[in-house]
């Protein structure tokens, strides 16, 4: 038994584009979770600026996890990118979502207090509108 099932890749009838959207966000997936995971406070400090003054073991802990958790996930999307592009659709689908309920977190909710926002919040906020437009693109027959 292969490690990979065949490629779904001539199934596929929706935009180019948005199978190369859905690879650059594998890789912008993929990038943060190694700093997360790599970098000795996982990007909190360096680039968040968030204050590690107080428990700082816990947050640099909750970086890496995390980090661990968007490595693989980012290679999953990867793979889906380059080689099962009829889940291409499903997958902006999701990571829609993914990205809307952080938003939604990070400027309305339980990470708004404060008024600091570190990259990732601008970042999902661009992704939602972003996605959007690309899952449209994803369902949409190209053009023979």
């Amino acid at each position: 038994m292969a490690l990979l099932p065949p490629s779904t890749n001539a199934d596929y009838r929706g935009s180019i584009a948005a199978v190369w959207f859905l690879a650059l966000s594998a890789v912008m997936t993929i990038v943060p979770g190694l700093i997360h995971y790599f970098l000795p406070d996982g990007g909190s400090g360096v680039i968040a600026h968030i204050d590690l003054t107080t428990r700082a073991d816990t947050i640099i802990a909750l970086f890496a996890w995390y980090g661990a958790m968007q490595i693989p996930f980012g290679l999953l999307i990867l793979i889906i990118a380059l080689r099962y592009r009829t889940l291409v659709p499903l997958v902006l689908l999701l990571l829609i979502l993914m990205q809307s309920l952080s938003a939604f977190s990070a400027w309305f909710w339980k990470s708004s207090q404060g008024g600091h926002h570190p990259p990732e919040h601008y970042g999902s906020a661009l992704f939602v509108f972003l996605g959007l437009a690309f899952f449209a693109l994803s369902l949409r027959p190209r053009r023979a």
